[in-house]
């Protein structure tokens, strides 16, 4: 990638960031939208929908059937068998029938930014969340992230491996995913030389 062009992704990356987020040194989602080219950060509690959530970010109307979300809920996608990385989910935690189309019909995925507490309190402060698809990640490697930051659950991913996995399962685009781990790999190399850089465990 020459230096100061943006990843060239077709899924929308949209990341709701919790206001506490935006002061944690070793939060990874501005760093994510700083490499995407369809990407965009909003910090915040709540906002009336997805298309508001935007703002300007996209110049025609959303649909939010073709929008997914990184889903919280008690889901343990190892549990579902399916061996897949990333996993559509209906209303009731179970597997979608038709996997790879689903994904691929996906426009945009919305991402919860912050601690296990601060993603909760999200979800529930924007109940048009419930009308998108959802999605777990059901990772097939060890996080990287945890060298700066302890996660709760085996697959609690920071922000920028879940867009990575998720541009490599709904783009087809493993090139992408490559650099983004790449970046972050840079990134937990300088954090980690910060004397006294906070790791914070989850709540």
């Amino acid at each position: 990638m020459e230096s100061g062009a943006k990843l060239d992704n077709r899924l929308f990356i949209l990341i709701l960031q919790h206001p506490r987020e935006r002061h944690e040194s070793v939060a990874t989602a501005e760093l994510a939208v700083s490499l995407l080219r369809r990407a965009r950060l909003v910090v915040g509690l709540s906002w009336p929908n997805l298309q508001r959530a935007l703002g300007d970010a996209e110049d025609t109307p959303v649909d939010a059937r073709r929008w997914a979300v990184l889903h919280l809920g008690s889901v343990r996608p190892r549990a579902l068998g399916l061996g897949r990385p990333v996993i559509a989910i209906d209303r009731h935690g179970q597997a979608e029938a038709d996997q790879p189309a689903m994904l691929r019909a996906l426009d945009g995925a919305v991402l919860l930014d912050g601690s296990w507490r601060e993603a909760k309190a999200l979800w529930w402060r924007n109940p048009w969340l419930l009308k998108l698809r959802r999605l777990v990640l059901d990772p097939q490697h060890p996080a990287r992230y945890h060298r700066v930051r302890r996660e709760p659950r085996r697959e609690a991913l920071s922000t920028i491996e879940a867009a990575a996995l998720l541009l490599q399962e709904c783009d087809r685009r493993a090139d992408i995913a490559t650099a983004l781990g790449d970046a972050l790999d840079r990134w937990i190399a300088t954090a980690r030389m910060r004397p006294g850089a906070p790791r914070r465990d989850p709540p």
